[in-house]
């Protein structure tokens, strides 16, 4: 290879690096991002289920499935969610409390977990429930994963979908919707 080729192909590899880390760069620190509206109310979901086992969250508006997502999960999959820490993704019924358009994840539903159960259970044995349960997106300067999340359960308890997904998710769900999740 010539001195010429060699100089090239450097520079073209720097070049390269540069690109992906200015993407990368630009996704972590959210830059430009602008969370999508929500549609209009007769086409948001009133409840969001959530099964563990075959790893789904279904938008359901009525009796109707609005939209079916494939999620990871923490990484101790079955089970109730009992103590911070646990690994596992709550069980029962919850509500989305709040919306994070900055979170460290790409858009973030809070949910109501640990509910007065929760919170009673985990007293009786001398522990914290845990909080910060959410549905969400990838983490910041990892969109470029996709699907690939879905190889392995990798949350510490949240439900993640991928970023396109997390948008669409995002319009389609207000506060106070109902989120029931199985084992």
């Amino acid at each position: 290879m010539s001195i010429w080729s060699q100089k090239a192909m450097s520079t073209l590899f720097i070049l390269a690096f540069v690109s992906a880390a200015g993407v990368v760069g630009i996704d972590y620190l959210q830059i430009g991002r602008k969370s999508p509206d929500l549609v209009p109310p007769e086409e948001q979901a009133d409840l969001i289920r959530v099964d563990k086992a075959s790893r789904t969250l279904t938008l359901l508006r009525g009796a109707n499935a609005i939209r079916i997502y494939q999620i990871s999960l923490g990484p101790v999959p079955a089970g109730h969610k009992l103590e911070e820490g646990d690994g596992r993704t709550p069980e029962g019924r919850y509500s989305i409390d709040s919306r994070n358009s900055r979170s460290h994840f790409h858009l973030a539903l809070h949910i109501s977990y640990p509910n007065k159960g929760d919170r009673i259970d985990a007293e009786r044995r001398g522990v914290s429930p845990g909080s910060d349960i959410m549905i969400h997106g990838l983490p910041n300067g990892l969109s470029w994963l996709g699907r690939l999340h879905l190889k392995r359960d990798w949350t510490n308890g949240c439900i993640a979908v991928t970023n396109q997904e997390m948008d669409d998710l995002w319009s389609h769900v207000a506060t106070g919707v109902e989120v029931r999740i199985y084992p």
